[in-house]
């Protein structure tokens, strides 16, 4: 599966962005996808993760309430939408797959995508 993350930018606090995957190659129904970000200086984080259906879906607690993870398996695309964004939200976001199903854990996701940089100014 190759991933492509597009969507990233610099905006305000307060403002939104949506964040998209792209994926080919494979079928992308059959892998859970997860949105992972990492800060400078920081270690890589969970943020959202979603089954193959979509049924079940995971956030990080500094997340929930304000950002939506979903999925259209007909365009193989995974989306990340974020409101209210925040200064701590800066990091260069990623998207994976994994046939493990929807983790928390980086080590079971299977392909990475390149990482899109999402910047909150104040």
């Amino acid at each position: 599966v190759q991933l492509q993350a597009s969507g990233g930018g610099l905006v305000q606090v307060g403002d939104s962005l949506r964040l998209s995957c792209a994926a080919s190659g494979r079928t992308f129904a059959n892998y859970g996808m997860g949105w992972f970000r990492q800060a400078p200086g920081k270690e890589r984080e969970f943020v959202a993760a979603i089954s193959s259906g979509g049924t079940y879906i995971y956030y990080t607690d500094s997340v929930k309430g304000r950002f939506t993870i979903s999925r259209n398996n007909a365009k193989n695309t995974v989306y990340l939408q974020m409101d209210s964004l925040k200064p701590e939200d800066t990091a260069v976001y990623y998207c994976a797959a994994g046939r493990a199903g929807p983790r928390r854990e980086e080590s079971l996701y299977d392909y990475w995508g390149q990482g899109t940089q999402v910047t909150v100014s104040s």
